[in-house]
């Protein structure tokens, strides 16, 4: 085969001492990399989504005794493949090991992307892709987290280059379609984002057997076996919301099903959220935007990425993804491979643009791919420079080493001031309490645990403008329906505040015996939507109905009054 070729061309034009240098430079900052991500997993949880789903889901099944129906939250009726890896160790009372089970998906993810690239090209590729893709901003912060995101990547990357091997052994060896279909079923139970993947490799596969083999019948054999057993591993949480809500797939396509158990709210959270044919006008309302810097999203998602900022997409990731992509093609060996990759990929992020909002988590099945198209663009370099003369060589090389070192420094400064923010060093060497590192990073950390010691245990807290953040809780909890704010709470409070016994009534509805509130988004609210005589009819009525039992000026615990 060419690739073989091109492994001689490298190897020939690679001196054995050279060879062994780069090798050592690139295990290095690996090393450093893993290091830095192993020491940041030791962190008790602190992460948005592992806080209000991902570890308190589990947490809640543990406390009730297994699992049950939790119409209020809207993200229990996703797909759970990892987080019932995490409900192992939280039963046992580890929540560091979730962690690390995800730092293994990002690692075995890498480790993949080595092996393919070492079976194209060899161990230098392999490595090269290893650090492109667990250095990448948001592959590495992602990393130290108790999410599901890089189950999903490991899971896809499996079905796609087990696909790969499939045919390069001309179809013959069907073991590798079987990991392919098994690997994508646990896909889409872990994240309704493989939906995608799954759409494209089914006719992927059907229009790939077809071309190569000339038999389309038995080409459309192998994509329903693909589908079936796909569909069949990811079968449980399809019956379970169906026998829950009516819908398989639900909170997704409301529509299409009739669904039954819930009511309200779309799914903002959600993995694959329903499709949003107002994004372009949104952006543009919103940000300002105009159409071609809407077009352009694809592009500016890999170099203007910001954490924590939607209009940036909340995540960063690395120009390298896509600069050395075209030179991919500069050969006609693995010409399809190649393709299949990147037509992947644009489809994947195109169908991105249109959830509900532009994130880069939403788009992170891509990465392993880009990754891999990267360093085969740079292998092509790296071979057509080793033709040219040595002046023109010489050149071409340092420049290209230094466009990577200043890509590379971007991913360096990224881990380090993520490092600097989380400050792990006190906790690592006990200056600093497990307690005094949360409430460090989770602000209603102080008032979760006044509720934690001093409420009795059979107590239901109502949680209001927290964003569903309740993990922490030793005490059974709900939130509002409205995005977990509580937002519609507010209003059935102030609505039947005209009247005190009415008023009552709406709190003994609500089934719970204090309310955690984050009081200055409270008042803000109030103040956004209602008069002032609206605000001191509420706060009267609940001086008369709630009792302060903790105060921080930020969160406010009240106790409900029972007469």
């Amino acid at each position: 085969m060419h690739h073989d070729c091109v492994k001689d061309s490298i190897l020939k034009n690679l001196s054995v001492r050279n060879e062994w240098f780069i090798k050592v430079i690139l295990l290095s900052i690996i090393f450093l990399f893993i290091l830095t991500a192993f020491l940041l997993a030791l962190m008790p949880p602190i992460a948005r989504d592992a806080l209000i789903h991902h570890l308190a889901i589990p947490k809640l099944w543990i406390r009730h005794g297994g699992f049950y129906e939790m119409p209020w939250a809207e993200y229990s009726y996703y797909p759970m493949n990892v987080d019932l890896l995490y409900w192992i160790p939280l039963y046992f009372g580890n929540d560091i090991i979730p962690n690390f089970i995800h730092l293994g998906f990002g690692l075995s993810t890498a480790a993949i992307i080595y092996c393919y690239l070492r079976w194209r090209f060899n161990a230098i590729a392999g490595l090269l892709g290893f650090l492109i893709f667990i250095s990448t901003p948001v592959i590495s912060k992602l990393s130290t987290m108790a999410y599901v995101d890089l189950g999903l990547v490991f899971f896809v990357t499996v079905s796609v280059l087990a696909f790969i091997r499939w045919r390069a052994g001309e179809y013959k060896k069907y073991s590798w379609l079987l990991i392919s279909s098994v690997a994508m079923g646990l896909a889409l139970g872990t994240k309704y984002n493989g939906l995608v993947a799954w759409f494209f490799m089914t006719l992927s596969i059907v229009f790939i057997c077809s071309r190569d083999t000339g038999n389309s019948g038995r080409a459309v054999g192998y994509g329903l076996i693909f589908f079936i057993i796909s569909l069949a591993v990811f079968s449980p949480w399809l019956v379970k919301n169906t026998v829950l809500t009516g819908n398989p797939l639900y909170p997704l396509f409301p529509g299409l099903f009739n669904s039954h158990s819930t009511d309200g709210g779309g799914s903002n959270a959600a993995a694959f959220g329903h499709m949003n044919y107002g994004m372009f006008k949104m952006r543009e309302m919103l940000y300002g935007e105009n159409l071609w810097d809407i077009l352009l999203i694809p592009f500016r998602m890999f170099y203007q990425g910001q954490d924590d900022v939607p209009r940036y997409f909340d995540g960063v990731l690395n120009p390298v993804l896509i600069i050395f992509v075209p030179f991919a093609f500069m050969k006609k060996d693995m010409k399809i491979e190649n393709l299949f990759f990147l037509l992947f990929s644009i489809f994947f992020i195109l169908i991105a643009l249109f959830l509900d909002q532009i994130r880069i988590r939403y788009v992170l099945p891509v990465i392993p791919f880009l990754a891999i198209l990267s360093v085969t663009g740079l292998v092509n370099i790296f071979v057509w420079l080793t033709a040219r003369k040595n002046i023109l060589r010489e050149m071409c090389m340092a420049g290209l080493v230094i466009i990577l070192l200043i890509l590379f420094s971007i991913n360096v400064t990224y881990i380090q001031k993520y490092f600097q923010k989380i400050e792990p060093v006190k906790y690592l060497i006990k200056k600093e309490s497990r307690d005094d590192f949360i409430a460090r990073h989770v602000s209603s950390y102080p008032a979760i645990m006044y509720i934690n010691r001093n409420t009795p245990e059979d107590s239901k807290i109502r949680l209001i403008l927290l964003a569903g953040r309740g993990y922490y809780l030793n005490r059974t909890y709900q939130e509002d329906r409205s995005l977990g704010m509580g937002m519609d709470l507010i209003r059935g409070m102030v609505d039947s505040s005209g009247d005190e016994i009415l008023f009552r009534r709406y709190l003994a509805s609500l089934n719970c015996t204090h309310l955690l509130v984050r009081y200055d988004l409270f008042q803000q609210f109030l103040q956004d939507n209602y008069d002032m005589k609206k605000i001191e009819q509420l706060k009267k009525q609940m001086s008369r109905s709630l009792k302060t039992v903790y105060d921080d000026h930020r969160y406010i615990v009240f106790s409900v009054l029972r007469q």
